[in-house]
């Protein structure tokens, strides 16, 4: 009788449906609270726009401390204040500023910065995206970021993923102030990385910005100034009084969560899909953003 239960019992084991794999989602909805970051204050860029939109852009000092240093002191000069978004190329981007001929940039502002285009490899926790890259020998994530990544020279970079934010500039050996930035809004433009810097992305309100009019003129600028569209504010989070201020936090690359999310980026076996693609692309990897639990 013994032999006959125990039978049965690994005929039943056999015969129960496999566990359904985990879609991206749900991953993420299932994260444990030790899995994700919050975002510090000083690295919460604010910016109000006059038609009551709001973006929150999360800044990284890690990559680009001149450049972020400088988007800090502007932001507390308030230099942003009656500026406006004056360039909107479809598939491409958004970019505002454009006041360094109106009025002096605030104390505390390095009118030439480095070329911070990329910062050194060491001193990174990698997570290797584990695909191949087309614009870097290696690519993976670093402290909450995609990366490029190249080991022999060891060096690394922010990549241009959708909604990410750089910094506008002339011809080198322009490298920009911070003053002119722009958010990508298209297929992320990665012939950029390692030209320009990129200061942070855009975690909340990039529907705002890539639902704005085209610019009619070359490279998407607007045809005249009643076209821009104004700024009212561009505050640091830190500006913000606590009981209003946005709170987010970021999925820690290094979690067993995220690692579980990347491999089901690359590997969808929910319902709809047919073929998984054995692949994913590091900006089709997003970081996962969310607002702070209360």
């Amino acid at each position: 009788m013994r032999k006959l239960l125990l039978v049965s019992a690994v005929l039943l084991v056999a015969a129960a449906p496999p566990a359904k794999p985990k879609t991206p989602s749900e991953i993420v909805a299932e994260a444990p609270a030790g899995a994700w970051r919050d975002i510090a204050a000083d690295d919460l860029l604010v910016m109000d726009l006059r038609n009551g939109a709001q973006v929150v852009i999360q800044l990284a000092p890690q990559f680009a401390p001149v450049h972020v240093a400088n988007i800090r002191a502007l932001a507390k000069g308030g230099w942003w204040t009656g500026s406006a978004i004056y360039r909107v190329q479809d598939n491409y981007v958004v970019q505002w500023g454009n006041n360094e001929s109106a009025k002096p940039l605030p104390a505390g502002v390095v009118a030439k910065p480095p070329a911070e285009y990329h910062r050194a490899l060491r001193g990174l926790a990698v997570r290797p995206l584990g695909y191949a890259d087309a614009y870097a020998p290696g690519a993976g994530f670093a402290a909450g970021w995609p990366i490029g990544y190249d080991a022999k020279a060891g060096t690394a970079n922010l990549v241009h993923c959708s909604g990410y934010v750089g910094v506008g500039r002339d011809l080198s050996p322009d490298t920009g102030t911070g003053g002119e930035l722009y958010a990508v809004i298209g297929h992320a433009p990665r012939h950029l990385d390692r030209n320009i810097a990129v200061v942070g992305r855009v975690i909340e309100g990039i529907d705002r910005l890539s639902a704005l009019p085209r610019g009619t003129e070359a490279l998407g600028f607007y045809k005249d100034e009643s076209m821009h569209v104004p700024i009212s504010a561009v505050r640091l989070g830190s500006e913000i009084p606590s009981g209003v201020r946005p709170a987010f936090q970021y999925m820690d690359t290094q979690s067993a969560s995220f690692g579980a999310y990347v491999k089901a980026r690359a590997n969808r076996k929910d319902d709809f899909f047919i073929r998984p693609a054995g692949g994913v692309d590091l900006c089709n990897a997003a970081v996962p953003v969310r607002k702070r639990p209360a």
